[in-house]
Parts: structure tokens; C-alpha cells; sequence
């Protein structure tokens, strides 16, 4: 058979095995016209807006830091003792209080954690600073504190666990539950 007519006889095959166009002009979107998608677009994006929040009352007591949730069982306080910090078993120390509390700090019940700060951190007198291996350490009755340090201080026969979060060289900062106080570090006479 003549090459040609093989060629003819393919195309004349695969013509008929095309679906007609007119049959592809009959093709109906599963789209909503504009308007009516608008409207279902309005529906949903009511329905995914979340509404504001009605304020809290002020005396809302958060359940995840409850006020004194710190402090130590009654059963469990140790005997009264003057303020002093002890990081754990790598960094006792003892600084020597202040002879009395100051009279501008409220009880512990009612105080606010920066006064309780402010009395804690009076209390407490380092002997200077120095650095050992490229680290400032804060001196507190001969025993160094370096920044990051967490210690327990008792004040009012209560204990508190502060965080010394900055040396500088002539202050210092404590840190007891987000608030912040820093203090000049006087040399011990």
C-alpha cells in the first residue's frame, strides 16, 4: 500500500475518534455567578470572625500565678532567719542583712512583688564584683554570684526566689516574679 494512502487512512481514524467540537461547547463550570459566590464568600467570612472579648473584671485573680503561690506551706517554713540567698549546692552564700526591715515596706500579704522586691533587695549588701573567666561575679559575704544565678532569700519568715539577671560594674539587679530592681553595690566597711 502507497505510504500516502496509510497516512490518509491514520488521519482519517484518528478524526474519528476526536469527539466532535461542537460536544465541547457544551461544557457547563460548576461555578456560581459572581454575585451569588459573593454573597456565600460574606456568610463565611461572618462566620470565621471571632468575636472581641468582654473585658475581665479587675479583680480577677489569675489561676496560673495566683497571688503568694510561691511561698512555702505554713507547715513546711523554715525557722525564722534573716534575708539570705543560696543559689543551690554550687553557690551558698550568706550576705549579711540589714539590721531591720524597712518601714515603707508592707506586709507580705499585702505588699506588691516590687515592694517585696525592694525590701528583699535592701537587705541584701554585696562586698563588690569581680571576673572570673570572662564572667562578672557579684560578691556576697566572699562567695561569688554570677548573672543567671537563683537563689532563695527568706524575709518576714518568708521565703522568695530571686534571680540576679545583671552586674554591672557599681550596681546589680534582682529579679523576683517579672519585676526588676537594681541596686549600687556598696563595699563592705
Amino acid at each position: 500500500m502507497n505510504p500516502r494512502l496509510r497516512l490518509l487512512a491514520a488521519a482519517l481514524l484518528a478524526a474519528a475518534a476526536v469527539p466532535a467540537l461542537p460536544a465541547a461547547s457544551r461544557v457547563v463550570s460548576d461555578l456560581q455567578p459572581a454575585p451569588k459566590r459573593q454573597t456565600s464568600v460574606d456568610l463565611a467570612s461572618g462566620l470565621a470572625r471571632r468575636p472581641a472579648p468582654g473585658p475581665l473584671p479587675g479583680d480577677l485573680v489569675s489561676p496560673f500565678n495566683p497571688p503568694g503561690f510561691d511561698r512555702p506551706e505554713p507547715a513546711a517554713r523554715p525557722a525564722p532567719a534573716p534575708a539570705t540567698p543560696a543559689s543551690g549546692a554550687t553557690n551558698p552564700a550568706t550576705p549579711t542583712p540589714a539590721p531591720a526591715a524597712p518601714a515603707a515596706a508592707a506586709t507580705s500579704a499585702t505588699a506588691t512583688p516590687r515592694e517585696t522586691l525592694e525590701a528583699i533587695a535592701s537587705q541584701i549588701t554585696p562586698s563588690g564584683t569581680m571576673i572570673f573567666r570572662g564572667k562578672p561575679r557579684l560578691l556576697i559575704s566572699g562567695r561569688p554570684f554570677e548573672v543567671g544565678t537563683r537563689f532563695t532569700a527568706t524575709y518576714n519568715n518568708e521565703d522568695y526566689e530571686l534571680e540576679l539577671v545583671a552586674i554591672d560594674r557599681t550596681t546589680f539587679t534582682l529579679r523576683y516574679r517579672g519585676e526588676d530592681v537594681t541596686r549600687p553595690i556598696k563595699p563592705a566597711r
